[in-house]
């Protein structure tokens, strides 16, 4: 029998309703009932693709002795991190301040208030390495709320007093200046390895894609060689390694050494968040250098979210899993994507099969289990012949694919339409334009209600019943603030108004600090705020960004305000943690550099308007808008603009000092350098 979770639209959610465990949403009525009931609560945070919440969910809540235990002695509630950022942040605080790490699968037990008290990750069903059995953990948290219940609350209540304590540095100082985006840029050199071309010291590696585009706009602000020396770096270890899908397009969620010496080798979820993020930065790395790599990076990316990502909505799914079944029927992680030398002369022929062997990096060895490879694309590995790479990728669509989480985030669909946008223009692929206005189409019609409030997440076109969080607001805004700009359909610009009018009415609190939730939203522990961005733009950083963008194009002191404002937390943190509020840098980049403001005026079946806009798009200027049109047409920046000699025009603005008029290409990307 199905559990209470059967009627939720969250895949993560759904996958668990079958569980003996008495599962419960995140709920009011799940509080009360431990508070009736006099028992803890267990809440268990993971999401869809995660390999290990699958592993602990087999082991332990698809057990019917543990099940029987929990429904026995505590309310268990299951969360969707994705679905429910706001849970997941505030108790992430807590078992990262108690245990000095996190991670999902999440475990706390808490009072039936909400206080935590007990955290972890996975739990092993038997004594593991160090670890507890899940069992003796319940069994203890069970006999310290039965025997010593007092004790438990001063620690729940200390728990949550220092929590609640808690103060954030948001850099009231002012504006991030010169001297702090040098020296993050130093902070950003310390940790770059010239010799990989990856970041940071560890053995795991994920896409730093914010830190990417504070490095292009940086140097095409000062003509730092530096900054985009380790751009190109970064991105080119990255297209090589593992990280990235080498048949089918795409990046993995990150990779990792297992052993000192060995491969670097990825964990191999997908997420829309990172094939979004860094489709555009490698989009803007070829504007900048021309690179034939980024430029086939950029375009197999966006290619593969609407491949194997698109919706029959026509929005973008949240991720695929990273395991499937393998040729034995077992469900193990990389199946789909590994490959052994014999599997590529059974495909490709002996001949053809040994070069694609020395084209991939595929060994006898192997590089992931079993005499497995992951495949990668070594410097100056040896070229294949034509087809060959097609008739792997036909062959490896007959293997039984990863499951996909339908669940429509609205923030990373924003992500999704702001790439695809920019690609489709800057490549001159109009198929993908239209992907991205599908997209935006599909958050308005679904995800915006007629007061522009947005849900978080919906399924097969149903919201669920909670509402967006800040980065909903800023990302949904920042990808059709992209979109207007390419479409040149000032709806978009509108839209994005509107979601930013939310932002300052429900997001911003005393001097210019930002929460990651309204204040009219479900009241927590802590309200949740944090500048710092994780594997996306955090709120903050990206509202900062929008709000900028959307003041370029209005002339809104109100939201250039709100801009600078946010980005006092960028001067304070910049130089410290740089890695960590990449995005936040590149919107400073933007506010030193103006940004630039772009006209195009003529009318649009003009070759010459055309051409003008293109040259605009084609602009690196860190944060230009861009905005074309008919004189006196839909967005504010062509009020007043008129036709020269009765052609086509554009007109640069910066810092409110508008440059004569330009009619050629030429003369136009000379005034945006």
């Amino acid at each position: 029998m199905s559990n209470r979770l059967a009627n939720e639209t969250s895949p993560y959610l759904l996958q668990h309703a079958d569980n003996p465990v008495d599962w419960r949403p995140w709920s009011p009525g799940a509080f009360e009932e431990a508070r009736e009931r006099g028992v803890p609560v267990l809440l268990s945070v993971g999401y869809s693709s995660c390999h290990w919440c699958h592993v602990m969910a087999h082991e332990s809540f698809e057990d019917d002795a543990t099940a029987a235990y929990l429904n026995e002695h505590f309310v268990s509630v299951k969360v969707d991190r994705e679905e429910r950022p706001d849970v997941d942040a505030v108790y992430m605080e807590a078992v990262q301040a108690a245990t000095g790490q996190g991670g999902w699968p999440m475990t706390v037990f808490m009072t039936p208030d909400g206080e935590p008290f007990y955290f972890g990750t996975y739990f092993p069903p038997e004594p593991r390495h160090g670890m507890p059995s899940f069992r003796q953990v319940l069994e203890g948290v069970h006999s310290a709320w039965a025997d010593r219940r007092d004790e438990v609350a001063d620690v729940a209540g200390k728990i949550t007093r220092d929590l609640a304590a808690r103060e954030l540095d948001h850099g009231a100082g002012g504006l991030p200046g010169e001297d702090e985006l040098a020296q993050a840029l130093l902070g950003i050199t310390r940790e770059y390895d010239p010799g990989s071309g990856w970041l940071g010291a560890g053995d795991t590696k994920f896409p730093p894609s914010m830190v990417i585009e504070f490095l292009l706009r940086h140097h095409v602000r000062t003509g730092s060689e530096a900054a985009l020396e380790m751009a190109e770096g970064i991105c080119e270890a990255m297209a090589r390694s593992s990280l990235y899908d080498q048949l089918g397009g795409g990046f993995h969620r990150y990779v990792l050494r297992p052993r000192p010496g060995a491969t670097l080798v990825p964990h191999f979820e997908k997420m829309l968040y990172d094939n979004a993020l860094l489709c555009r930065v490698y989009a803007h790395l070829w504007r900048i250098t021309g690179s034939a790599l980024a430029r086939r990076v950029a375009l197999e990316t966006a290619d593969f979210m609407v491949r194997e990502l698109r919706t029959n909505e026509g929005g973008y799914a949240s991720a695929l899993d990273a395991d499937s079944e393998d040729g034995a029927g077992r469900h193990v992680e990389g199946a789909f994507y590994v490959w052994t030398p014999a599997q590529l002369t059974e495909t490709l022929g002996e001949r053809d099969g040994a070069a694609a062997a020395r084209h991939f990096a595929v060994t006898e060895e192997g590089t992931f289990e079993e005499g497995s490879s992951v495949l990668q694309l070594p410097d100056g590995g040896e070229e294949l012949a034509d087809g060959v790479r097609d008739r792997l990728l036909a062959a490896r669509t007959l293997r039984v694919r990863p499951g996909r989480d339908d669940k429509l985030v609205a923030a990373w669909n924003g992500l999704a339409i702001a790439a695809l946008a920019e690609v489709g223009a800057l490549f001159d692929r109009p198929d993908l334009v239209e992907r991205a206005t599908e997209a935006a189409d599909v958050v308005v019609r679904i995800h915006m209600d007629a007061h522009a409030r947005l849900s978080r997440t919906s399924k097969d076109g149903q919201v669920s019943l909670h509402g967006g969080v800040l980065e909903d607001y800023a990302d949904v805004a920042e990808g059709f603030l992209a979109l207007a700009s390419v479409t040149g359909e000032g709806v978009w610009l509108e839209f994005a108004g509107f979601l930013l009018d939310i932002v300052l009415d429900q997001f911003v609190g005393e001097e210019g600090v930002l929460y990651d939730t309204a204040h009219d939203a479900e009241k927590l522990i802590r309200r949740p705020q944090d500048p710092t961005d994780n594997a996306t733009p955090s709120g903050w950083t990206a509202a900062a960004s929008a709000l900028l963008s959307y003041a370029a194009h209005t002339g809104s002191s109100a939201h250039r305000e709100a801009a600078e404002g946010a980005l006092g937390v960028v001067r304070a943190l910049g130089p410290r943690a740089p890695r960590f509020i990449g995005w936040g840098l590149a919107a400073a980049e933007a506010v030193l550099d103006g940004p630039r403001e772009v006209a195009v005026v003529g009318a649009p079946t003009d070759p010459l308007t055309g051409a003008l806009h293109r040259t605009a798009l084609l602009s690196a200027a860190p944060g230009a808008v861009v905005a074309v049109g008919v004189p006196e047409g839909e967005f504010p920046l062509l009020a007043g603009r008129g036709l020269v000699g009765g052609g086509p025009a554009a007109y640069v603005c910066r810092r409110f000092t508008c440059e004569a008029p330009v009619t050629t290409p030429e003369d136009l990307a000379e005034a945006l350098t």
